[in-house]
């Protein structure tokens, strides 16, 4: 086992929120990172007590920058993952802006060549979710949201998955 922590950054996406706020209380070793947005997420969704777990760090988004991200260069980290990923946050990726937490998270591990696991919301045309209220609805997201998914895979160091048990999958190597 490493003695390397997971940093494990949620954004503002109810998409899958429930099924990776599930998979990374089965993970040690977790830094957690929310954006403001994931917070009024985390709890429009009934999952903001679901959370603290034993070991489990929590940083928050008080400042776009933060000392923490510095962690990347001390070799604190094994990889960090970014779960679920919101359509701003992989267009923000994808157009090297980094004016948050999370944007910022993903820019240092980048340059500190820790890898990167995104799961973004947007994967198809057309897909099933869930509503804060557990309601089924139709999603369609945009072409240009298909075609930042599409631009993110391409850069090297990152992972793409299309589901929770590829993110499984990939943090298995990790751990």
């Amino acid at each position: 086992m490493s003695d390397k922590r997971i940093a494990w950054a949620i954004t503002g996406a109810g998409h899958n929120l429930n099924e990776c706020v599930g998979l990374l209380r089965k993970c040690e070793r977790i830094d957690l990172f929310l954006s403001r947005a994931a917070e009024e997420v985390l709890s429009i969704y009934s999952l903001d007590s679901h959370l603290e777990t034993a070991g489990m760090m929590i940083y928050r988004e008080v400042k776009a920058s933060s000392p923490i991200v510095g962690r990347f260069f001390g070799g604190a980290y094994s990889v960090l993952v970014v779960a679920p990923a919101t359509s701003n946050s992989v267009a923000k990726f994808v157009g090297g802006i980094s004016d948050t937490l999370v944007t910022n998270l993903f820019a240092q591990a980048g340059k500190s060549r820790v890898p990167v696991v995104v799961f973004p919301t947007d994967l198809a045309t057309e897909m099933n979710s869930v509503g804060p209220h557990r309601k089924q609805i139709k999603v369609f997201p945009r072409a240009i949201d298909l075609d930042n998914v599409e631009k993110l895979r391409t850069f090297s160091g990152v992972d793409v998955v299309a589901d929770c048990a590829q993110l499984e999958r990939c943090l298995a190597a990790y751990r």
